[in-house]
């Protein structure tokens, strides 16, 4: 590489002491390098006219092609630093943790990284690794994935939500009778289903298999919201309706199921890069203050109680 370079100044320059004052090094070394390469090549490159060094045809040939290869490097090793200089970062996340939890908060990472270029990508499917170009992902389940470095983010408190009257209507009449006559509204692709939570709660009077049917949360949570029914869901996607009372607890009495759900996933050596490393520190904050606000919100409401799914009941 350094002896076509050293080629290319003296065909541009026509000069030994010009090439060398530009390559910061000394007319013998120039003259060294491009002795070498015509010997490697097999013909001159050069012919000395007075106290010049011009062309030969072969010379000019070769000069048109190592310029252009000099160009493509120099182009790449630019397009290379330009990328350095933003550091991009593919996050894979459940579409409702996607749009109701991460959404609202990444402006903040977004803020304090701008050279970062980021893509999420909500989606069900999981990630393999090997074959996509993930960095991370938050995956949702009872247990972390094998063979990836696997963190918990988050615990869900899974209970039924509904609109305040709804509440109102179950402490007069009782909770057996409300969730007779109400509709029972269900997140299909959700861990805990309303037949389990019934079950725990030795409640038989209730037919579960009827009701709403929706394979996402937010479309679950928003129903409650428009009094459709009551839903069976977890308070760390329902907390914004939570906060602003435009759901409640239907039954706080009887606490929350509660198990780590949401899971911070990657290779190990994905940890070496430094986008990955800022956005799972970054991310690990926040969910650690979204646990505290949650449990506090739901301490408020009535509810003290939390067993776990995996062993209680």
């Amino acid at each position: 590489m350094n002896t076509i370079q050293f080629f290319e100044a003296v065909a541009r320059l026509s000069r030994l002491n010009l090439a060398a004052e530009e390559l910061r090094v000394s007319p013998s070394a120039v003259s060294q390098q491009i002795k070498s390469l015509e010997e490697a090549i097999g013909v001159a490159l050069f012919r000395r006219v007075k106290r010049r060094l011009v062309l030969t045809e072969a010379g000019e040939l070769f000069y048109a092609s190592s310029t252009q290869a000099l160009g493509l490097i120099r182009n790449a090793r630019s397009r290379v630093s330009r990328k350095q200089e933003y550091r991009s970062l593919v996050i894979r996340v459940a579409p409702s943790f996607g749009v109701r939890w991460l959404s609202p908060r990444i402006g903040g990472f977004v803020e304090a990284h701008p050279d970062f270029d980021i893509r999420v990508d909500a989606t069900s499917e999981l990630t393999d690794f090997d074959k996509e170009n993930v960095d991370l992902e938050v995956r949702y389940g009872l247990e972390p994935p094998k063979g990836v470095n696997a963190t918990p983010l988050i615990t869900d408190q899974v209970m039924p939500f509904c609109h305040p009257k709804f509440a109102q209507d179950a402490a007069l009449v009782g909770l057996n009778v409300t969730l007779g006559s109400a509709r029972l509204i269900h997140t299909v692709k959700a861990q805990v289903t309303w037949q389990e939570w019934l079950e725990r709660q030795d409640i038989d009077s209730v037919d579960s298999s009827h009701g709403l049917h929706f394979d996402r949360s937010s479309m679950s949570i928003r129903a409650a919201v428009d009094r459709l029914g009551v839903v069976l869901e977890t308070a760390t996607l329902a907390m914004p309706e939570l906060q602003s009372g435009s759901l409640v607890p239907l039954a706080p009495h009887l606490g929350a199921l509660c198990f780590p759900t949401y899971w911070l996933c990657c290779p190990p050596r994905h940890l070496n890069r430094r986008a990955v490393k800022a956005f799972a520190n970054w991310i690990g904050e926040e969910a650690k203050e979204h646990e505290s606000r949650k449990l506090r919100l739901l301490g408020s409401l009535g509810c003290e109680q939390y067993f776990d799914y995996k062993t209680d009941g």
